[in-house]
């Protein structure tokens, strides 16, 4: 298998990385399928590409016409069967969740063509933990796009022991093909490269926070200030979804039982409210048509 025999790319998730990895897809010339069990999804995901792209349209970065044709390549639908029966190459991106990820691997494993390539969008947990519940461990692999897909240029592609080359290489030849810069990682880790550099800088932003050393907006402008970073640790999470975090962080507490790898109680305290950032309009801050304010 080589890049020419992908034509059919299929997306699963619609939510705030499917979309976008699919719009990418569909940009980069191919026949591309969103899903989702939900079609209340489906249709946030078409407004929320409406929007965005009618932005790109604005600002002159793709032409009217462009854009038809890419929407003409993109299609939606809640029926898994329709989704992969008949796809080259399949971009899971469903819930951090270890248990979901496997239930799914396993059906989209008997219904995808047996060409086809199975990669995980999952920012933390290795394609090794959910390969062996497909027939076709050869062809599983990490795609870690990363949020807003549309905007960040990096994706880790990275290998498990059964991954093999031809996948790799297939891998990042659609990664050139939809102007993203794929990274090769032949070996596995927890949160891979970013992500472990990331949860490192986050966890220690939490701790001095929970133990009263700093408030989180002044965190936020040190980090800003003094590291240079465009955003602070706080704002990054609000952005990216304090559930994503979350959940990586139990699956990895589920796994090694460390009490260091437990999620924090402000995260868990947030999850429960269901103050999840951006997305839900309240995180760490508050968002609102005017701008960003803090709580």
């Amino acid at each position: 298998m080589n890049i020419q025999d992908v034509k059919h790319i299929s997306v699963l998730g619609a939510g705030s990385m499917g979309h976008q990895i699919a719009m990418l897809c569909a940009l980069g010339g191919f026949s591309t399928t969103i899903y989702d069990i939900q079609e209340k999804a489906l249709e946030q995901a078409k407004e929320a590409l409406d929007f965005q792209m009618g932005k790109w349209v604005q600002k002159g970065k793709i032409s009217q016409e462009g854009l038809d044709q890419a929407f003409a390549r993109l299609s939606f639908t809640t029926n898994l069967e329709v989704a992969v029966g008949n796809t080259d190459f399949v971009i899971e991106a469903v819930v951090e969740k270890l248990d979901v990820k496997r239930e799914l691997f396993a059906v989209v494993d008997r219904l995808a063509p047996p060409h086809a390539i199975l990669a995980s969008n999952s920012s933390t947990i290795a394609s090794s933990k959910i390969a062996d519940v497909t027939r076709r461990p050869e062809k599983v692999c990490n795609m870690h796009f990363f949020f807003p897909a549309l905007v960040m240029d990096c994706v880790e592609v990275v290998m498990s022991e059964t991954t093999s080359e031809e996948t790799a290489a297939v891998t990042l030849a659609v990664c050139e093909k939809i102007n993203r810069t794929g990274v090769l990682l032949r070996k596995e880790t927890w949160g891979f490269i970013a992500n472990r550099l990331l949860f490192a800088l986050n966890n220690e932003a939490l701790k001095l926070y929970e133990e009263g050393i700093c408030d989180y907006k002044d965190i936020d402008t040190i980090v800003k200030k003094a590291l240079n970073h465009p955003m602070g640790p706080f704002e990054l999470m609000d952005l990216s979804g304090i559930d994503v975090g979350y959940y990586a962080l139990a699956e990895k507490y589920k796994e090694t039982g460390n009490e260091e790898d437990k999620p924090s109680a402000s995260l868990e305290e947030k999850v429960k409210a269901g103050t999840l950032g951006r997305k839900t309009g309240k995180g760490w801050y508050e968002y609102e048509k005017t701008g960003v304010k803090a709580k």
